[in-house]
């Protein structure tokens, strides 16, 4: 009793509106149903009600984008035309553990489309012979059966799937990104550059120096050797002003 007003406040604190998974297991059903779920969980995907001692699905709410549905370990018989009516789109029907017994009851299976994955494991229906050949020829639309196909291949888990997905995902960025070691070397490669160039340019600044220095050192001793000639010439000149001036004087005596 606890454990029922403990689920039924549980699903009306959500809103049933936004809800897309719901997992009810181990909670018990009354007269066949769950108080509070009903067909206001319209976006509801995914519904797990194992163990709820579920003994029709006669009062299963209308729920029409649900595509899984566990119904393991309840007392199901029949009634599964009622699985196309109200959950038309399901992909995933898990109804192990039942009361389920001949081939006529899972014939009403036929009108689930979608239906890629059934399992009937523990019900009554696998003692029969050739359980798994009448099943497949049975429902044709369905791919696996307790678990594998009619190759005997495993399903995949969608989990699993998931997890593939995200790997191809890393594996093509690192594609499209290089190899890892790809770009260390060649950093490694631009900063031998960047310390080689470094090291010329002060090779470059050294010579340079040097050739300043010696520029202005033969600069300053054309300057000396200008000088020098500078005073030369002045004191020529003024030599022959000197012998000027006393021919001029001889001259202006004469006159």
């Amino acid at each position: 009793m606890e454990m029922k007003k403990r689920i039924n406040l549980e699903l009306r604190n959500r809103a049933p509106e936004k809800v897309t998974e719901l997992v009810l297991d181990n909670c018990r059903s009354s007269n066949g149903e769950i108080e509070g779920l009903n067909d206001s969980f319209k976006e509801l995907e995914f519904l797990s009600m194992a163990n709820v001692e579920l003994t029709s699905l006669a009062k299963l709410p209308t729920l029409s984008k649900l595509r899984k549905l566990e119904l393991s370990d309840n007392i199901i018989s029949g009634g599964l035309e009622v699985l196309a009516e109200r959950c038309p789109n399901l992909t995933y029907l898990n109804l192990s553990g039942n009361k389920i017994k001949d081939l006529g009851t899972v014939e009403a299976l036929q009108n689930l489309k979608n239906l890629k994955s059934l399992d009937l494991f523990n019900c009554e229906i696998t003692n029969l012979e050739d359980y798994r050949d009448s099943i497949f020829e049975l429902l044709q639309q369905i791919t696996y059966l307790d678990g594998f196909d009619q190759e005997d291949n495993e399903a995949p888990d969608s989990e699993d799937d998931d997890d593939e997905g995200d790997e191809d995902d890393d594996d093509e960025d690192e594609d499209e990104a290089g190899p890892p070691g790809e770009y260390e070397e060649e950093d490694d490669e631009d900063d031998g550059g960047s310390d080689l160039g470094e090291g010329e340019e002060e090779e470059e600044v050294g010579l340079s120096y040097l050739m300043k220095e010696e520029i202005q050192d033969e600069d300053d001793d054309d300057d000396y050797v200008e000088e020098g000639g500078d005073e030369e010439e002045e004191e020529g000149i003024r030599g022959e002003k000197r012998k000027r001036d006393p021919e001029d004087e001889g001259e202006e005596e004469d006159d």
